[in-house]
């Protein structure tokens, strides 16, 4: 909240959520977003927006006021001799692919090097989660790479390309991904996520039109459903498929292969803590290791 009140008292100074966002180093979308959940948790309007320009209403004023307030007790706390034994808290956003593959390792070799520290893994969608570092409310995501350039002073470290392939029930036959991709029912990787739009643009730059069955966010829930015979997907093959379910076979796309590329965003190294650069750094050698014993 602290976060949120410091971001409107920027606003009514700055007059515009893309100054105040300049003055206050985040991106107007994410300026929005804080004066959003900012509303939401008071349970009223605080601005009337007329065009560009966001102008505090009544009750906006009301809480500027004691917004400032707050903020200046807030500000005093830190004036008062700091708890030595109180522990550093690390926050990670993750989607669910790599809180199962990449993240748990890293984790117990980062407990074991930084023991008086704490970690805090929040999921989520890869568009929140680049978000949420934008706006300071962790310190690291492992998500898929969006299709858009990084605004502000966020940085990018790639951890894994990820192939797509056609999967389909093993009672399914046919080897031509493109035959198998047009006769049988489609279960669609949600377009809302970054990899669901890999897959949409994918489609439509083949010119496919699939018959479509079921549309859907997680991966693994797409995977039981092949299972299950409703219908074919394309998905990504994570670490966690180096071996797929006995009653699912994969098909390769051979020269049409995609990939999502994985990794960390987060700010420039010299800005994060050292407990921040200890985990980005064995989250990115955990990467590295290749997962032999998982492949056949």
């Amino acid at each position: 909240m602290i976060r949120e009140l410091k971001t409107l008292i920027a606003v009514a100074r700055e007059g515009t959520f893309a100054a105040a966002g300049k003055k206050i180093g985040l991106t107007q979308a994410a300026v929005s977003a804080q004066m959003q959940r900012l509303e939401a948790e008071l349970g009223f309007a605080l601005f009337d927006r007329e065009g560009r320009a966001a102008r505090l209403n009544a009750m906006g004023q009301q809480i500027l006021v004691q917004a400032q307030e707050v903020v200046r007790l807030y500000g005093n706390l830190s004036s008062a001799a700091a708890d030595a034994a109180a522990p550093v808290r690390v926050n990670i956003g993750a989607i669910a692919s790599v809180q199962r593959s990449l993240l748990p390792d890293a984790l117990g070799r980062f407990h074991a090097a930084c023991p008086g520290c704490r970690t805090r893994v929040i999921p989520g969608l890869s568009m929140e989660l680049v978000n949420m570092v934008d706006a300071g409310e962790i310190d690291i995501a492992a998500i898929i790479r969006p299709p858009f350039s990084f605004q502000s002073d966020l940085q990018w470290t790639p951890l894994a390309q990820e192939p797509f392939r056609l999967i389909v029930p093993r009672g399914v036959k046919g080897k031509d991904w493109a035959e198998l991709l047009s006769a049988q029912p489609f279960i669609r990787y949600d377009r809302a996520s970054f990899g669901g739009r890999l897959v949409d643009r994918f489609l439509r730059s083949m010119h496919f039109t699939v018959r479509e069955v079921c549309e859907l966010d997680e991966l693994e829930a797409i995977v039981r459903l092949v299972e299950n015979g409703v219908g074919v997907a394309l998905v990504p093959q994570t670490a966690t498929y180096r071996r797929w379910p006995s009653t699912v076979r994969a098909v390769d796309l051979g020269h049409h292969t995609f990939h999502r590329e994985i990794g960390l965003v987060h700010r420039a190294p010299q800005r994060l803590s050292e407990p921040v650069q200890t985990l980005l750094r064995l989250i990115e050698g955990q990467a590295k290791k290749k997962p032999a014993s998982r492949e056949r």
